[in-house]
């Protein structure tokens, strides 16, 4: 049986509540990574973050125009209306840069421990429809964690 300690990944990047939205976005970024706990600093899990969370604090508004036969005036404000979306996008990523995680973590967090089988570890990211687990020991302390590739990659070793 491949265990889900014998999948994970056991250097975690993690993030603490105070950091700011602006640079876990380029942490993650630059490290081509979809999602990272959140921990304390006795190493708990507090919360997870992915790029949908980081997403959603961002409103894209899009003007109404009628595109196929535009009356005179749509075009006389085209120029005006695409200005003030700029405008919208613009405050709304400086809203968002301005966050802290711990403001749009995911809270309630499902972990799993190293000893269970990848094929447990599969089917409850399946039926949660989530892409990570993080990896905690008997104290609930963070010790890795799996991704989906990570499952993926570990079955292909087996045979």
């Amino acid at each position: 049986m491949i265990t889900v300690e014998d999948a994970m990944e056991k250097n975690v990047m993690v993030f603490k509540v105070e950091d700011r939205i602006s640079d876990v976005a380029e942490i993650l970024r630059k490290n081509k990574i979809s999602g990272a706990p959140i921990v304390n600093n006795d190493q708990i899990i507090t919360g997870i973050v992915s790029e949908g969370d980081i997403m959603r604090l961002i409103e894209v508004h899009s003007p109404q125009i009628n595109l196929i036969l535009p009356a005179p005036l749509d075009l006389i404000e085209l120029p005006l209306k695409m200005q003030h979306e700029f405008d919208e996008i613009s405050k709304g990523l400086k809203k968002a840069s301005s966050v802290m995680v711990g403001e749009i973590m995911t809270k309630k967090v499902i972990s799993v421990h190293k000893e269970i089988s990848i094929s447990d570890a599969a089917q409850i990211m399946d039926t949660k429809k989530i892409n990570r687990l993080p990896v905690i020991d008997e104290n609930n302390k963070l010790i890795g964690i799996v991704t989906r590739g990570d499952i993926i990659g570990a079955m292909g070793k087996k045979g």
